[in-house]
């Protein structure tokens, strides 16, 4: 029987004549919605960097928090903004779609930044400031801390919610992938642009003029980013709920589990493929032999669930394809779990980073002093001019001399190197300035504040990793304070390049775990796997 020759796995096929069927208004979408999504991120993203980057000197200056307790608070926040995408992520593919996961979210950041406004405005939501020179400061009382951490509660939902789903939804608006990649550039780059202006001009305003002012500003251009995506709701293309990746997964386990008692079986008909009309995948030839005890949740058995006589997917029925994206994850997951490790020193560097900014001298003149916040732009700037470096010599030359690319697991070890260094450099410039101030006796650096160090990786990671990285920078925080006396609420009496060289020991065996993992992992090549799939898989007839 004659076979039609099916496209390269991930190729135009995904956009075949019945795709557009699972969108309301055959006509939306398409590059008409893009000032829309991407004037929408611009304003949401402003708002969402002016507040988050200079909260932890929100903290200590108007709640009289100390110093070490602000920056862990900040790290969860963070965490919980990294994290929260991907509850987004699950409530839109699953439920309601991404439309109005970005519309909720909105709302409720706009909610959170009415509260936080009214916190720096009005003088009974805060305690008084505390007076210079004095060893003790008014406490916040449990109702003024009740309102910050729900207007706090409520910005970092909205700001999860919008972060990556307004992304996706602007993919969505696409059918072509030269198209949607496209978009993605011009949105990243909107997204950068917009993180910049919000820990430069923002911040500059709350430190210089006035927290409300500051405040005031997230406020309206997060309503104006708001209004401007509901009003382009008009032309945009809808995709309907078409369940979570998470749910296969979580689908698999609990099939694998139920089933734990069946024997496996070699022959391909005992196995369930699914509707794959349209669709192509190796995984589709049949199970795998690795994780073998896995394919118990594709067979068909007595009893799985039907629809108009035929078999459907279930909580105890799952297709090969979804038992081999699982085993997929597994396998990855070595390299993932090395990943939080870069991350977690980069999470602890940037609360640190702030302090170490507040206990120096900024001015640049006698007019202009330097937001101790804004000082994360140099890492954002130097994160962008090491990629162009790399892009356009490290890989090249790379290729020239090699004859081959450089795989993305090289590009990855490169990164943490580039974390060791950048820890390493951290810790000596924190030496250099505690002898400063120690020798001089100063509460103050006197000198003029550069870049504290440039820190790069060779690929962006995903959110949960950045999530749970910023818990576990608490953890360390915390672990740090209570069992040495390196991290005192005054730094300047403390050993923050202690802390530095600790994370730089950490970083040297997370470089060997990564090392040993990225030498055991073998890349899914499209030959060896045929040829694996052929000695290994069971093909339906």
């Amino acid at each position: 029987m004659a076979t039609k020759e099916l496209p390269a796995y991930g190729d135009e096929y995904m956009h075949d004549e019945e795709e557009p069927t699972k969108c309301v208004g055959q006509r939306r979408g398409g590059w008409t919605t893009f000032p829309f999504i991407t004037v929408s991120a611009l304003g949401l993203s402003i708002a969402a960097a002016g507040w988050t980057t200079n909260l932890i000197v929100y903290l200590i200056q108007k709640f009289n928090i100390k110093s070490i307790h602000a920056t862990e608070i900040s790290n969860v926040v963070n965490g919980c903004t990294s994290f929260f995408p991907i509850v987004g992520a699950i409530i839109a593919d699953s439920y309601v779609g991404n439309f109005f996961v970005i519309l909720g979210s909105s709302i409720l950041s706009l909610l959170g930044l009415v509260l936080l406004t009214l916190t720096a405005t009005l003088d009974s939501l805060r305690p008084k400031d505390c007076k210079e020179h004095l060893e003790t400061c008014e406490a916040s009382s449990q109702f003024q801390l009740a309102i910050l951490f729900s207007a706090i509660t409520l910005v970092s939902i909205g700001m999860g919610g919008t972060r990556f789903t307004l992304a996706t939804m602007g993919a969505d608006q696409f059918d072509k992938r030269k198209d949607q990649g496209t978009f993605f550039n011009w949105y990243f780059f909107t997204f950068y642009l917009a993180t910049i202006i919000g820990i430069t001009a923002i911040v500059y305003v709350e430190d210089n003029v006035s927290w409300g002012l500051g405040y005031i500003l997230c406020l309206a251009i997060n309503a104006i980013g708001l209004a401007i995506f509901i009003f382009g709701k008009r032309y945009y293309r809808h995709i309907k709920p078409h369940g979570s990746p998470f749910t296969s997964i979580a689908r698999v386990i609990v099939a694998t589990i139920r089933k734990k008692k069946v024997l496996l079986s070699s022959e391909s008909k005992d196995y369930y493929y699914g509707d794959i009309k349209g669709t192509f995948s190796p995984a589709v030839l049949g199970p795998t032999s690795r994780f073998r005890f896995l394919n118990r949740a594709a067979m068909k058995v007595e009893g799985d669930a039907q629809q108009q006589g035929k078999l459907s997917e279930s909580w105890s029925l799952c297709t090969v394809q979804q038992v081999e994206d699982f085993k997929s994850l597994i396998k990855i997951s070595p390299l993932w779990s090395s990943s939080i490790f870069l991350h977690t020193p980069i999470a602890i560097q940037m609360g640190l980073m702030v302090l170490q900014a507040l206990a120096m001298d900024r001015h640049i003149g006698s007019h202009f002093s330097i937001p101790s916040s804004s000082f994360l732009v140099f890492t954002l700037l130097a994160t962008a001019i090491a990629l162009s470096v790399f892009d356009r010599f490290l890989f090249p030359v790379w290729k020239k001399l090699t004859h081959r690319s450089m795989t993305p697991l090289v590009r990855i070890g490169i990164g943490h190197i580039l974390n060791i260094i950048g820890m390493a450099c951290s810790a000596l410039v924190e030496s250099r300035r505690l002898h400063v101030v120690r020798t001089h006796n100063l509460t103050h650096q006197p000198s003029s504040v550069t870049p504290m160090s440039a820190l790069c990786t060779a690929t962006a990671m995903i959110s949960l990793v950045i999530a749970v990285a910023f818990y576990l920078s608490t953890a360390l925080i915390d672990l740090f304070q209570r069992i040495t006396g390196w991290l005192p609420d005054n730094i300047n009496e403390g050993r923050i390049d202690n802390v530095f060289w600790m994370l730089v020991i950490i970083g040297v065996i997370n470089f060997g775990y990564y090392s040993t993992c990225a030498m055991l992992y073998k890349y899914n090549n499209i030959v060896e796997d045929s040829e694996q799939k052929s000695e290994t898989a069971v093909t339906d007839a």
